[in-house]
């Protein structure tokens, strides 16, 4: 199995296909193609799936930090 590290998502837009709850990852996906686990940036924040997000921090290989889009 090889698995695709992208260190250029800073910045991007996704939408998340599982809610992040407080203190808890939720699923990102990008595309429609690949999907990245991310706590949201302000940790006390629930935010539901369907949700734009865009990247703000990015810890390789599959973990992403979020916020929402406004």
């Amino acid at each position: 199995m090889v698995v695709e590290t992208d260190h250029q998502v800073i910045g991007k837009i996704g939408r998340l296909v599982g809610a992040i709850e407080p203190g808890r990852m939720g699923e990102v996906m990008f595309s429609g193609l690949r999907a990245h686990h991310g706590p949201e940036g302000d940790a006390a924040e629930a935010i539901p799936t369907g949700t734009r997000v865009v990247v703000i921090e990015h810890e390789p290989p599959r973990t992403v930090i979020v916020s929402r889009i406004a």
